[in-house]
């Protein structure tokens, strides 16, 4: 039988009753990770990551109704033994394990097979049946070592402070902020932080992450090192009153985006730099492989070329049908279709038991 299948509530677990990170509200929900289109608000019970209950109590709510499991602890519920493992993806990020009458599904959620220090690193575990995310599914998408993006950064950072300009830094508050924050030079100057990535330091903080400190810009009344920082923002900053008081400045925005030529345009910042927490195509490749599954379901992203690309390879491959996929929403730019690709774009711009769940 089919261990998880899709229904209008979201990915659901017929024998355990349960649904994997649903886009409704559900009676049990086991969440991957607290991202908005993979934890959503109004169901009953959530069980995720011991690492990610502080990020889902902030995003959700203190008071939900919330079981942590440490990574690698199993429960059985309704005869199905269920374990959380890291995803890579950022904090408290997990691939669901289920086992069931011998057989073994992995839901991975969103994640990446670079480890970068403020998470837990991707595990890869093996199965009889994978879901994976395709966000990123496409041969263009090949990241850099992350520190030679971080080198990239703080050279740009350094430049505009020699020009007494600010750094701006568009990137999502969660996540991305936190990893990008993990590989500045705050030998440079200062880091000021928006109002909405502040939160979720302190709960990366209090999860032991080391992060370097971080100001607000009404902190900052020395227009003269204001001028020598760098600025974290989300990206619906841009382009709003708050952007005001830092005068002349350079920005930039942060993701995976960038890897396609026009992205930046769109954008309409200074310069793009290419980092994703996201697995790029060679990454999703060799964590497929790695799991040994004989069946791969495929989620978010670009879902036709990835089952493609599997089923030359002889894999039993098919796409899911989702409401993931916010981040990619909140990027604001156009996607490819992968089936319409000029050639020209693969030229890139550079065993414990418990009643419950």
């Amino acid at each position: 039988m089919d261990l998880i299948i899709a229904r209008p509530e979201g990915l659901y677990c017929p024998p355990g009753d349960f649904y994997i990170d649903p886009w409704r509200p559900v009676a049990r929900a086991v969440i991957t990770h607290g991202h908005g289109d993979h934890a959503r608000a109004g169901s009953q019970h959530y069980l995720a990551a011991a690492a990610g209950e502080g990020i889902l109590r902030k995003r959700l709510g203190a008071n939900i109704s919330l079981t942590s499991l440490p990574y690698g602890e199993a429960i059985t519920h309704h005869g199905v033994k269920l374990s959380l493992h890291p995803a890579g993806h950022v904090l408290g990020s997990a691939q669901v394990r289920l086992e069931y009458q011998g057989e073994v599904w992995v839901a991975s959620g969103d994640y990446k097979v670079e480890a970068d220090g403020t998470c837990a690193a991707f595990e890869s575990v093996r199965c009889h049946t994978f879901i994976t995310e395709s966000t990123f599914g496409l041969p263009i998408y090949q990241w850099r070592a992350q520190a030679d993006i971080f080198a990239d950064i703080n050279q740009w950072w350094q430049n505009n402070a020699d020009n007494n300009r600010t750094s701006v830094l568009f990137c999502y508050a969660f996540g991305k902020a936190q990893r990008l924050l993990s590989g500045l030079n705050p030998g440079i100057g200062p880091i000021v932080v928006h109002g909405a990535v502040e939160p979720l330091n302190q709960v990366y903080r209090q999860a032991g992450v080391a992060l370097p400190t971080t100001r607000y810009v009404s902190d900052m009344t020395d227009q003269a090192q204001l001028r020598k920082s760098i600025v974290l923002a989300p990206p619906s900053a841009q382009n709003t009153s708050w952007m005001k008081r830092f005068g002349d400045y350079s920005d930039a925005f942060a993701g995976g985006w960038m890897q396609l030529r026009g992205a930046r345009r769109r954008r309409g910042v200074d310069r793009g730099f290419i980092m994703s927490d996201h697995a790029d195509w060679p990454g999703l490749q060799s964590a497929i492989k790695a799991t040994g599954a004989e069946r791969i379901f495929v989620t978010h992203g670009q879902v036709n070329v990835m089952v493609r690309w599997l089923r030359e390879q002889g894999m039993d491959a098919q796409g899911f049908t989702t409401e993931y996929g916010e981040e990619a929403a909140e990027a604001e730019i156009e996607l490819p279709d992968a089936d319409k690709l000029p050639e020209d774009l693969a030229q890139t711009d550079t065993q414990t038991e418990a009643a419950t769940v």
